[in-house]
């Protein structure tokens, strides 16, 4: 009873939590596949300073990029402006500051598994492709697309969980902001520091059962379509 109750009391963050995760993978299809398809066939001496950008939230700290997003992004900047005129909001304490905040942060996570998914893909394939007269949008519809549902696949998933466990930078952009900023992992973080261990267990549970469930989830349709491949 006292889990439910809990779960019950932390809806909003929950239902947050995955909206959050949802939108961010949304705009990483949009932004982050043509990324990941540059750096896989358009190679130019431009591709490891690229490769270096995107990496970097994998080996900065959170809140490092939290802070440098505030501090840039900021209502009396040019680009703080921009982002108040294109999403209404400023990007501290706001959702669509969170989303872009996830967009950044879970940036590699989308565009590392589809890179290789595409770079795995049989050159003399596309050639041929390309010899028959497909454009380069019938290569990327009728024959990258099909051969990377795997990397797909992977990326949607880790993005998605990866945005569901962030914490660091979602309380340095987004702050804890009941209903607006308020996502799972920061409600953890408040039981904890109200010494309120048994339901901080409980909404940490979830997040295990979840990152189980996803992961287990992710090998088993991965599996499942090499070995439909294979047939």
């Amino acid at each position: 009873m006292e889990f439910i109750n809990i779960i019950h009391s932390e809806i909003s963050a929950i239902n947050l939590t995955f909206k959050l995760s949802l939108i961010t993978c949304i705009f990483l299809f949009f932004f982050g596949t043509p990324i990941a398809y540059y750096l896989a066939f358009k190679k130019s001496k431009y591709s490891p300073l690229l490769e270096a950008l995107v990496t970097m939230p994998l080996v900065l700290p959170p809140t490092v990029i939290g802070f440098y997003l505030i501090v840039f992004f900021n209502p009396e900047t040019i680009l703080g402006k921009i982002f108040i005129t294109i999403t209404g909001n400023q990007l501290a304490f706001s959702f669509n500051g969170l989303v872009f905040a996830s967009i950044i942060y879970s940036l590699p996570f989308w565009v590392q598994p589809l890179q290789n998914s595409f770079q795995s893909v049989d050159k003399k394939v596309l050639e041929a492709a390309s010899n028959m007269g497909a454009s380069k949008l019938d290569l990327f519809n009728k024959v990258i697309f099909p051969l990377c549902k795997k990397g797909f696949l992977t990326s949607f998933v880790l993005s998605f969980a990866h945005t569901v466990g962030e914490f660091g930078i979602v309380l340095m952009v987004g702050g804890n902001i009941e209903k607006e900023t308020r996502v799972l992992s920061i409600s953890i973080y408040d039981h904890v520091e109200q010494l309120s261990y048994s339901n901080a267990n409980s909404l940490s549970l979830i997040l295990i059962i979840f990152s189980f469930i996803t992961l287990l989830f992710l090998y088993y349709l991965n599996n499942k379509l090499t070995f439909g491949l294979k047939i």
